[in-house]
């Protein structure tokens, strides 16, 4: 190579005077001015072409000492084998090696005897909290943004709303839409198995059914039917075939059928009317049912 006086690699060469160059060499040359090096013609990096095949092929066929014989390796490699070699070339300063004092990490062959442990991992410690406390920060700048674009489309829904009273048309679409919201949260929820429909609790207190709604509002539950759903966690809004010990006993068979959907992190689910509608209309109720247990909900 004209500019380096090594042997060419990765040869490119201009497209009128036809000198060759290392493609490296010539690239940051041609970032500073656009001219060939050798007799300044004008060439820019996109004129650049490829040598002849006869020229690669003699220079493949090369015989070459190796980059690290400086350091002792007294290896001849044909030029394109000189890559491979260079990575496992035992006398490379820069070869990965394991370190056996104990941290386990890996680093240049020439930086081992300076190698400190404690203060290497003090170092990645340090780099993975930053890493962490910049998640952390990431992550609640994306919490407030879900949490402003909820609020939008809660005000949105409130005004459709308001003009469904007056506009069928209004009224159509906002119906759509809820029901679209409804079927989007139960698909996103984790099928649930219910192994003791004995433990089921059918009268919660207030403090039970607080717990339960605020685990439904944090799961996405939409805001329409939430209180509706709470009051259907009661036996007295259940419908007939649950509404008392007797009538729950005598469809224990049926309770099975049901598809049933976990409320995260609880010992309860909803029955869904959208995803029951092959129960008989006295286990099931619009928009669906909260049961709650003592136990079995996995």
């Amino acid at each position: 190579c004209p500019m380096c006086s090594c042997v060419m690699e990765e040869p490119m060469q201009a497209p009128q005077c036809e000198h060759a160059f290392c493609s490296a060499c010539i690239h940051e040359w041609l970032t500073r001015q656009p001219t060939c090096p050798v007799d300044r013609s004008a060439i820019t990096p996109n004129q650049l072409k490829s040598v002849p095949r006869i020229l690669r092929n003699l220079l493949s066929r090369l015989t070459i000492s190796c980059d690290n014989k400086s350091f002792g390796c007294t290896t001849l490699v044909k030029l394109d084998a000189l890559a491979s070699h260079l990575q496992e070339c035992e006398f490379n300063p820069k070869k990965p090696v394991k370190c056996e004092n104990g941290c386990g990490l890996v680093v240049p062959k020439d930086e081992v005897k300076e190698h400190n442990c404690v203060r290497e991992l003090r170092s990645m410690m340090s780099q993975m909290q930053q890493k962490f406390t910049d998640l952390q920060t990431e992550s609640m700048e994306q919490k407030i943004q879900l949490t402003e674009q909820k609020r939008e489309i809660q005000m949105l829904k409130e005004l459709l709303r308001s003009m469904r009273v007056s506009n069928p048309r209004i009224r159509e679409i906002q119906t759509t839409m809820e029901n679209e919201d409804v079927i989007r949260w139960v698909g996103s929820l984790q099928a649930a198995r219910v192994t003791r429909w004995g433990g089921m609790i059918s009268t919660p207190d207030a403090v039970l059914q607080a717990v339960i709604k605020r685990a439904l509002i944090e799961s996405g539950c939409p805001t329409h039917i939430v209180n509706e759903l709470m009051e259907n966690a009661h036996e007295r809004r259940w419908p007939n075939g649950l509404s008392t010990l007797e009538t729950r006993q005598l469809n224990r068979i049926q309770y099975e059928n049901y598809v049933t959907k976990r409320i995260p992190g609880k010992q309860a689910v909803v029955v869904m009317s959208c995803e029951n509608q092959h129960m008989p209309e006295d286990l099931i109720i619009e928009p669906g049912l909260v049961m709650i247990f003592a136990h079995g909900v996995g």
